[in-house]
């Protein structure tokens, strides 16, 4: 099934969640002059341009990154995650928005890799376009299920890497696919970071896949999520979001306890938004 097209959901609640807390990722990352390698399994298309016609059609980015491009005081972490966004836009309104690859671009350094994979064959055309020849950072993308794709990258020739994980879940597989896909990303580099996002719904999925992340045993982990809106009354759609991540920053608990609950007060759609966040930091 590849029906998926993120362009609906851009810069969405769910994505300014996901790509704030890997920006911090990779800030910490940068801190040390030692390269890395970041590795996208389920890439999309890298940019996306709020006034097409998929953007437009639910307008999901009004309740996101629209939000916050008009708040005037924004916390310093946020405030600079707002400098990258507004990067890649010539105005001051925020027309186009960036996904994980191209947020990876922004923050990698000459040394540094990036990997990424495609499954759908128009978001992979789309993701080579939005990648120039002339880009001087050593990044390679392939048309091709990142599940099996990341196998043959790690571990990374620099010995320092970030995964980021995150496929639509329109296959219940998928949740499954992901526990498989950290246990044995694990046994080959176990000093990664991985970041693995997931849905808030009405089903015991999600649920059921972090409990299994949390069986797997590894001496450092974070999970943070976010409700922005009270579950529907039919028990369909997304209410929130949340991450886990295995080996995260030391430093990204204070950084979240500081700047998660502004930025849930920012994004709420009604007076239900709460948040969670939990860790364990060996």
């Amino acid at each position: 099934m590849l029906s998926y097209r993120h362009a609906f959901h851009a810069g969405n609640h769910a994505d300014i969640l996901k790509h704030y807390i890997f920006s911090l990722v990779l800030e910490y990352f940068n801190q040390k002059e030692k390269p890395y390698c970041v590795i996208d399994t389920h890439a999309g298309a890298g940019m996306y341009a709020l006034h097409s016609d998929f953007s437009q059609k639910n307008k999901e980015f009004q309740t996101g990154i629209t939000r916050l491009s008009v708040e005037q005081s924004l916390p310093e972490s946020l405030s600079l995650f707002m400098t990258m966004v507004r990067s890649f836009n010539r105005e001051k309104t925020v027309a186009l928005y960036p996904g994980s690859p191209k947020i990876a671009e922004y923050y990698l350094r000459p040394n540094d890799q990036l990997r990424l994979f495609e499954l759908h064959p128009n978001e992979y055309q789309t993701l080579l376009a939005n990648f120039n020849k002339t880009n001087v950072k050593k990044t390679k993308i392939e048309l091709m299920d990142g599940f099996k794709g990341i196998k043959s990258s790690l571990p990374p020739s620099t010995k320092r890497g970030i995964v980021i994980i995150d496929p639509p879940y329109e296959k219940k597989d998928d949740y499954q696919n992901v526990v498989n896909c950290i246990r044995d990303s694990l046994q080959r580099f176990s000093t990664g970071t991985y970041i693995i996002w997931y849905p808030t719904l009405q089903r015991a999925e999600p649920n059921q896949m972090i409990t299994a992340l949390q069986q797997l045993n590894v001496s450092s982990w974070l999970n943070v999520s976010m409700k922005v809106s009270t579950p529907s009354e039919s028990g369909l759609g997304m209410f929130g979001s949340g991450l886990y991540i295995i080996n995260p920053p030391w430093t990204l608990p204070k950084s979240l306890e500081k700047s998660l609950p502004y930025l849930a007060q920012l994004l709420a759609q009604d007076e239900t938004v709460s948040t969670h966040l939990e860790f364990s930091i060996a």
